[in-house]
């Protein structure tokens, strides 16, 4: 799912009501929980009021948040039981842009509602993995952010990382094991024995 334009336009605007540079806080939030982009700029503030507004604007700010290109098709070549998402999102807010990006909705995920450290930590891969009944180091993680790729490899997780928001170069530096373009450079290559093989093409 690509939330890029509205997440920019959200925080960009929170920015510029509290007198930060917007630039310097579209580029924290990326990736990581509200709430701890929040708690960094204003340590003394409502955090959670504050966190109540970035959800509602973002909520209501649905536009240009659609399918990554190859998402969908990566996601229904999978086996549903085999993946799942892990999202710095909270709940509420993940539910909502899924759906507006026509994308699936596995039965169990995991977001920043359902953990006590958010990306770069590597909790939420490791609950992610949990869900599934794998070990982390028996997962691909693909990301688009820094934060997420720090996080899956933190956990213990091979990592596929992907733009737009980050350069090869960046999620590489990182710790991505492999770069590409987009989900359409990631397919199938084999399923037997409850064992994925995922095939990259394009790599960066």
């Amino acid at each position: 799912m690509d939330s890029t334009p509205a997440v920019e336009r959200v925080w960009a605007n929170w920015a510029r009501q509290r007198g930060f540079d917007p630039e310097d806080v579209v580029r924290r939030a990326h990736g990581r929980p509200s709430l701890t982009t929040i708690r960094e700029l204003l340590p003394e503030a409502d955090h959670e009021a504050e966190n109540r507004i970035v959800e509602r604007c973002e909520i209501e700010d649905l536009e240009g948040v659609v399918a990554a290109p190859g998402a969908l098709a990566l996601l229904q070549s999978l086996p549903a039981a085999q993946w799942t998402i892990v999202t710095s999102c909270t709940r509420a807010l993940a539910e909502v842009r899924i759906g507006a990006a026509g994308l699936p909705l596995p039965p169990k995920f995991i977001t920043s509602t359902d953990i006590q450290n958010g990306k770069p930590h590597p909790e939420p891969y490791l609950k992610g993995a949990a869900l599934l009944g794998y070990p982390a180091s028996d997962c691909v993680v693909v990301e688009d952010a820094p934060a997420g790729v720090r996080a899956g490899k933190a956990a213990g997780a091979r990592v596929v990382g992907l733009g737009p928001i980050a350069t090869g170069s960046e999620l590489a530096n990182a710790g991505a094991d492999w770069t590409v373009k987009d989900c359409g450079s990631i397919s199938l290559a084999s399923s037997a024995n409850g064992e994925l093989r995922l095939k990259l093409v394009d790599l960066d």
